[in-house]
This record gives C-alpha cells, sequence and structure tokens, in this order.
C-alpha cells in the first residue's frame, strides 16, 4: 500500500490518504470482477468514477443525478434497474463513487440487489469520509422521515481520497465539518483541541488526513461496540434527531451539514435546561461552529420541526429520546425530554446564541 494509512476495526479496510488510485486498484484486483462503478452524475465524481471503471477493466459507469429529494426509493429502483441492464451478477463486486448520499442510496441497493451483493465505496465528500460510508448503515428517505427505510450492511471496502476534497468549494467542505465536530464533541480531548486550535486557519493549512483519521476512528470505535444500533452506537447520533427534523421541514431545502451544526446547538441547549451540562462548555461548542462558519439558527418554523420529529426513528413507545452532552468528551443516549421543553429549545433555534448577539 502507498503512504495511506488503513483502519481495519470494522473487519474490512478504510483507507485514508491523498491520492489512492495505486490502492484502489491493488484492492480491485483482490476483489473482483467488478459489475459496475455506480456515481454521483457531478463532473468531478464521474470523473473519478471513470478512472475507477479503467482501473477494473472496463467495468460498465452508471450515474445518476443525486440529492437529498431524490434519496428515495424510487431512485433505488432505477439503481437497480439498471444494475440488471449491466449484466451485475450476485458474485460481482459494485463500487460505490461518491458523497454521503451516495453512499446510503447505493449502499442499499447493494444490500437488495440479488439479495445482497458486495459494495465498495470510494467517497469524494468529507461527510462520506468521516460518517456515511463507514458503519453499513444504509437507506433513503420516506414521505413520513428521514432514512426510515434501510439495512445494515457493510461495504467491503472504503476509500477516502483527500485530493477528491480540493475539488470542493468552502462551503461544501465545511459543511462536512460539522459531522467532525460532533466525533470530537464525542471524543473530547486532544481531537477537540485540535479542532478548536485549526479553526481559524484556511482549509488549505489544515492537516486534513489527520482530522479524518481521528473522526473515523470515533466513528469505528462506536459501531465496533454495538454494529446494529442496539444501544452505545445511538451516541453517532448526536444533534441528528434535531437536524433530520429541521431537514425534512424545510424539504431538504436545508443541507445535512448545516442542519447538523443547528442540532448540535440544540443538543447543547436542551442539555443545559435538564441539568445535564455546563453553559461554559456549550458556549465552547458554539465558538468553534462558529469560526467554522456554521450555522446556529434556522428560519424553519418551530411548529414544522416538532412535527417533523414524529418520523424519527429513535422514537420508543412512541416517546422521542435523545442524545446529550454531559461535557464534552461525555455524552448519553436515549435521555427523553418533556415535548413542552423540546418546544421551547426549538423556538430558540430562530434566534442568534446569546454569546452572540453583542457582536452583531
Amino acid at each position: 500500500m502507498s503512504g495511506a494509512t488503513r483502519n481495519d476495526d470494522l473487519g474490512y479496510p478504510i483507507v485514508v490518504g491523498e491520492n489512492l488510485r495505486d490502492d484502489v486498484g491493488a484492492f480491485l484486483r483482490d476483489r473482483g470482477p467488478v459489475g459496475a462503478v455506480l456515481c454521483d452524475a457531478h463532473p468531478h465524481v464521474r470523473a473519478t468514477a471513470k478512472k475507477i471503471a479503467a482501473l477494473a477493466g472496463g467495468s460498465p459507469v452508471i450515474a445518476l443525478a443525486l440529492g437529498e429529494s431524490r434519496k428515495r426509493l424510487a431512485t433505488v429502483e432505477r439503481v437497480l434497474d439498471a444494475m440488471v441492464r449491466a449484466g451485475v451478477e450476485r458474485g460481482s463486486l459494485v463500487v460505490g463513487v461518491g458523497g454521503g448520499i451516495a453512499s446510503d442510496l447505493f449502499g442499499f441497493a447493494c444490500a437488495t440487489y440479488m439479495r445482497g451483493v458486495p459494495y465498495a465505496h470510494v467517497a469524494t465528500s468529507l461527510v462520506a469520509m468521516v460518517d456515511a460510508a463507514i458503519g453499513g448503515k444504509t437507506g433513503v428517505n420516506l414521505d413520513s422521515g428521514k432514512n426510515l427505510a434501510g439495512s445494515f450492511r457493510d461495504p467491503v471496502g472504503v476509500f477516502a481520497d483527500v485530493a477528491a476534497l480540493r475539488t470542493l468549494p468552502p462551503a461544501a467542505l465545511a459543511e462536512g465539518l460539522a459531522e467532525v465536530v460532533k466525533a470530537a464533541i464525542i471524543e473530547g480531548g486532544d481531537f477537540f483541541e485540535m479542532l478548536e486550535e485549526l479553526a481559524p486557519h484556511p482549509f488549505a493549512r489544515w492537516p486534513l488526513t489527520t482530522v479524518i483519521e481521528a473522526a473515523i476512528k470515533v466513528k469505528t470505535m462506536a459501531v465496533a461496540d454495538d454494529r446494529l444500533e442496539a444501544g452505545s452506537r445511538a451516541l453517532l447520533n448526536l444533534g441528528h434527531t434535531f437536524a433530520h427534523a429541521i431537514e425534512r421541514a424545510s424539504k431538504y431545502r436545508t443541507r445535512h451539514g448545516a442542519a447538523v451544526a443547528v442540532g448540535l446547538r440544540a443538543a447543547g441547549l436542551l442539555a443545559l435546561r435538564i441539568g445535564r451540562f455546563s453553559e461554559a462548555e456549550h458556549l465552547r461548542v458554539l465558538a468553534l461552529l462558529a469560526l467554522l462558519r456554521l450555522p446556529l439558527q434556522t428560519a424553519v418554523a418551530p411548529e414544522a420541526i416538532f412535527a417533523a420529529m414524529s418520523g424519527d426513528k429513535k422514537k420508543r413507545s412512541g416517546r422521542l429520546r435523545f442524545v446529550l452532552p454531559r461535557s464534552i468528551g461525555d455524552v448519553e443516549y436515549g435521555v427523553e425530554s418533556p415535548n413542552r421543553t423540546v418546544r421551547a429549545v426549538i423556538a430558540r433555534l430562530r434566534e442568534p446564541p446569546e454569546s452572540f448577539r453583542a457582536r452583531r
């Protein structure tokens, strides 16, 4: 392998590095034959997919325009039909190329095609590299809620080519950092402090490989302890109950990373209200998000956000359960809160955080 690093905590390689062409090529030679390469239709992503298909000996490339509004069962059916036309067989390896939505949707398609074909993902976004492509959670949205149709099925390999991030606009890269901040709140310590030190500097000066590796380690440790999210893996949903509701209530006009950033603020506010978090640490999280130019408020109507929570898959016996911080580096899951308290927190999300009001 090249100078890339490899994480095998989950029993399959998660490779991180710059320009992973040789690593991907070696993997495909070992795992082949490749039945198809699936990709987002974005020009940069399609170009990467064509290179991978060439490494695989000219496998067919299936490109689809993706987005949160297209992360639906109808799109999965289109992928499955295209795989049939491409001649993908049960023993074929399928490679997906793209960001978080591609990982969720293509992974789900491969989990269902002929009752399951092996799937590897080449991540081209920060969200995919640190979160979506790892851990085997696949799925799509229903009218009733986000990611309500899906399955647990591990990929056979994940490749995070940091060079791909240089093709992203700064806003897209910043969006992915919301998931990195989430991981740092869970881990605490040196990881969170590293982000605080890096946040004032341009992304071009960041050691992105080191940051991605740290976030992946948080994810793999949580998944290894709880593969099917029966308990502690839920820690990775910090901020996501609010975030998914914001996305759905906005009809997915709010991007996932932006919703997660607001959701992290909301989780901190709820933890403060029920006495589980200190104001000093809450403000420390907000300061980091602000330095990364991530949003801390939303214009989506509070009632619409609360109503959208009714479709959250983490409910138990009809009651919402939240993942909340007790401190940076100490997060708990399965926390219930009265609806009136949740509503009060959501109402605050239309306002700037108190610590920043005086500056604006």
